[in-house]
């Protein structure tokens, strides 16, 4: 199967996350897919598959040759909140032009915006209808993976140990929580949830999850002179508090954030949830700092109404890397495809950071999608077919 009928495949899928569940998966449709993976992997001929308890799928490909390094790819089947991930209805443009790109309700994806489409002038793309997330983060990454796998195993050359793993629950930072490194004994491995073809990603965010829960007082309207206290109210003042220049659309690079995610209020109660993201490991701390201080103030001025809770998600790898093999592994694929390799910090995490954490060393490479998180998410299929040869030529390294 092309790697561009397998992702038009994947993305049929609804495996969007629920951060508020407390159930692993934190949904039950990412199981759906995860069983489709179980079964393509056992048509496919892999030696080993497990889908375990928690939603994780382990496949293991035997090494028809010893002398090869054994191998992990990574990548996670749910995708992002932000934007409904059910009934996608892809459509392909074909020889994009670099212009802008008019969406069926009049909405417009331009290059000025948007300058990744750049990237992929002369290329076919993979287009949402403007009402949906594509799914390309991930299932770009899982489609390269599985294609790669089957044209090797077609193929008869010589390999060492694959294993590939597909993970739940990524987008809301639980993908590798209950992941079992005994299923996953490699030399080298790589998450695929990467964009840039020719970028290998070891520079990620430190991440944490601000929960800020104010209290109000209700009453009615009419007899609430000097009793009643709106929990939104007070909510939209901690908001006004926040670094306004420190936000998501305010900065780029290295640059740190803090990002409300979702904002939840009544008149008894109101919740704030907050992403907390710096490269920096000392401005990160600073951040938490700041939010805990923040809600001392607030409590000072309103006495017992607010709580906060803050949750590490993940760490920037670059600090936790022992050896840069893998990197060095990496772009010499990337450079064999006739690209030059970049190192680009990323303002994101993978599941490869957590991996990272636990001892496995696992950088992150791209996908050929763009625009994740958002209606105007995009694939190029020319860049997934070129991500397979890369991945088939990490494999074939000696």
């Amino acid at each position: 199967m092309k790697v561009q009928e397998r992702f038009l495949h994947y993305v049929s899928f609804d495996t969007q996350s629920d951060a508020s569940s407390h159930t692993t998966p934190s949904t039950k449709k990412q199981l759906v897919l995860a069983n489709e993976l179980v079964r393509e992997c056992q048509k496919m001929g892999f030696d080993e598959v497990v889908l375990s308890e928690y939603g994780i799928v382990y496949a293991t490909l035997y090494a028809n040759d010893p002398a090869y390094p054994s191998l992990g790819f990574c990548a996670h089947m749910d995708t992002a909140s932000e934007l409904s991930g059910a009934n996608i209805s892809p459509w392909i443009l074909s020889g994009y032009d670099g212009r802008d790109i008019v969406y069926p309700d009049g909405s417009v994806c331009s290059p000025k915006e948007y300058p990744s489409l750049l990237r992929c002038i002369g290329d076919d793309l993979i287009l949402t209808d403007g009402t949906t997330l594509l799914g390309g983060d991930d299932k770009a990454g899982i489609a390269i993976i599985m294609t790669a796998v089957e044209e090797m195993i077609r193929s008869g050359k010589k390999h060492g140990k694959i294993v590939v793993a597909f993970t739940p629950d990524e987008e809301i930072g639980r993908g590798v929580d209950h992941f079992d490194l005994s299923q996953f004994m490699v030399d080298y491995a790589y998450t695929v949830d990467g964009s840039r073809i020719d970028s290998v990603d070891y520079e990620n965010f430190n991440a944490a999850m601000a929960q800020i829960t104010i209290r109000g007082t209700s009453i009615h309207p009419g007899d609430a002179k000097d009793k009643m206290v709106n929990a939104s109210l007070l909510a939209s003042e901690w908001i006004q508090k926040m670094p306004k220049k420190q936000t998501p659309a305010h900065t780029e690079n290295r640059q740190g954030f803090y990002h409300l995610l979702e904002m939840n209020g009544t008149c008894e109660k109101a919740t704030l949830t907050y992403l907390l993201r710096h490269h920096d490991q000392r401005k990160f701390l600073a951040q938490k700092d700041f939010m805990h201080a923040l809600c001392e103030k607030m409590n000072q001025q309103y006495p017992g109404r607010f709580t906060i809770h803050i949750q590490d998600q993940y760490l920037n790898m670059k600090d936790l890397m022992k050896d840069k093999k893998a990197v060095r592994r990496a772009k010499k694929a990337i450079k064999a495809n006739g690209l030059e390799p970049v190192s680009i910090p990323t303002r994101g995490g993978t599941d490869g950071a957590m991996l990272t954490e636990k001892g496995c060393t696992c950088p992150n490479l791209g996908t050929g999608s763009y625009n994740h998180h958002g209606r105007f998410e995009f694939c190029s299929i020319q860049q997934m077919e070129k991500m397979v040869n890369i991945v088939q030529f990490l494999i074939e390294l000696s």
